[in-house]
């Protein structure tokens, strides 16, 4: 495949592709997947305590995984149709195959993602994770664990990034919250769960 130019410097695989549907294809999925997605709020145990979050979170997959993250396991719909042009597009651009998607739905740019990386075991070691951005255009940071060298880019509309190698292993990522920012984004994050994990 094609790849655009590795975003970091060490330790990791990280490409930037840009738009991978035009203006229109954007805000078509983008309404579809706020309109139907089942959106709830996400709730992750913090020192001990659950927290419900302020963004929502939709999981869908081929089969009804299970996956851990902050100490709280969710389970998986299977796919909705909505989510299926997107997947099929992300595959055809990356050459890689995905059995699920973790959606979150940010209102504003008021709600954001702190420091974390995607290391959890059902994941395996090396895992690639295919970004899709719709709606609002947001700033997303990544950082180096031992270094703390910062790589910062802006997501755009109908974007898409794609993590793999070993970022998550090196990296951590975020996505800060900004008071500038007003309308909705979402974020799809197209991923492998291991079959070993399925109950």
């Amino acid at each position: 495949m094609n790849y655009p130019p590795n975003l970091l410097p060490v330790d990791g695989r990280t490409f930037y592709f840009g738009k991978i549907f035009n203006e229109a294809e954007a805000e078509a999925h983008f309404q579809q997947l706020f309109e139907n997605a089942h959106w709830q709020h996400d709730e992750v145990m913090i020192y001990g305590k659950r927290i419900v979050t302020q963004r929502k979170t939709a999981w869908y997959g081929e089969e009804e995984y299970e996956y851990t993250y902050s100490k709280m396991t969710k389970k998986a719909r299977l796919w909705i149709p909505e989510l299926l042009p997107v997947k099929q597009k992300v595959e055809e651009v990356t050459g890689l195959k995905f059995n699920s998607c973790l959606l979150n739905l940010y209102q504003s740019g008021e709600e954001g993602m702190s420091w974390h990386s995607d290391a959890e075991a059902e994941l395996g070691k090396h895992p690639a994770i295919a970004s899709v951005s719709l709606g609002a255009q947001r700033k997303f940071v990544l950082k180096h664990k031992a270094s703390a060298e910062k790589i910062e880019l802006q997501l755009e509309p109908g974007s898409l990034l794609l993590m793999a190698g070993e970022t998550q292993q090196h990296w951590l990522h975020s996505l800060p919250k900004t008071k500038k920012v007003k309308d909705p984004r979402i974020n799809l994050t197209f991923r492998n769960i291991k079959k070993w994990k399925n109950r």
